[in-house]
């Protein structure tokens, strides 16, 4: 009788948000999952709660040499390499009358080249992997501009250009992509206006990988984006901050 062995996964930016919830459901299911973070102490827990499932990559995925050295680990543990989950990035405000250029440099480079870092590690354990699958964690903000989120939604519209422009080179490798666009649940914005949103991070993560196992071009989740917009001036003026004022929560790390 023939045993059909654990499928191997890679996610980044799993130690918070949408991120740790989706590492919960691929572990569930049996699957072997390497995860990335800058946070060291989330995934040794992970690997600790799940013994043999998991294989722990900690490390700045802005350093492009530190990339190259994770897919080395995963070349050398695994052979190859079945789906891999770009979900790491991060999100800083921006203020409109001292305009920052360097926190867009910051943001674009962990959320567009992190990816591109990865993807240039994973392609080829893609290719030998089993129903290779590439999954690119974008946002739906992409679609609509947000106050102080400039750096956020520019890096993240690079990101699904990217991943478009990218799917028809792949194909030849059998490599099928998803673009994944959750709405607002692990933005920064979202805890001033929590309560428009039904769904928390677990729910969202159950629900993306189900989805994921039907492999669509595009999965696009606006049922979580737009009771927030709809309300999001008026929320603004009862804040009381301005819109060209940086508001004070601090940056997030491993966003979607």
């Amino acid at each position: 009788m023939s045993h059909t062995p654990p499928r191997r996964y890679w996610l980044t930016g799993a130690s918070n948000g949408i991120g740790a919830a989706l590492a919960e459901e691929i572990l569930k299911a049996g699957a072997h999952l390497a995860v990335s973070s800058r946070s060291l102490a989330p995934l040794k827990a992970l690997s600790e709660r799940y013994p043999g499932q998991v294989l722990v990559l900690a490390g700045d995925l802005t350093n492009g040499q530190r990339v190259r050295e994770i897919g080395e680990q995963i070349a050398l543990e695994w052979g190859s390499l079945d789906t891999i989950i770009l979900n790491a990035g991060t999100c800083e405000y921006v203020e409109t009358h001292q305009f920052d250029a360097s926190i867009i440099e910051h943001i674009v480079r962990t959320n567009l080249l992190v990816s591109s870092y990865c993807i240039e590690a994973a392609r080829p354990l893609l290719r030998a992997g089993t129903a290779p699958h590439l999954v690119g964690m974008a946002s739906s903000v992409t679609w609509l501009p947000l106050p102080w989120a400039e750096s956020y939604g520019n890096s993240k519209a690079g990101l699904h250009h990217l991943f478009e422009s990218l799917r028809s080179e792949v194909a030849p490798e059998n490599i099928e992509m998803t673009v994944v666009s959750p709405g607002l649940i692990d933005m920064p914005l979202s805890n001033r206006i929590s309560e428009y949103l039904d769904w928390s991070a677990d729910d969202a993560a159950r629900y993306l990988f189900d989805m994921l196992k039907h492999r669509p071009l595009e999965l696009p989740l606006p049922e979580l984006l737009m009771p927030v917009l709809w309300p999001l001036s008026p929320l603004l003026d009862q804040t009381g901050l301005a819109i060209d004022e940086r508001a004070s929560i601090p940056p997030i790390e491993d966003l979607p």
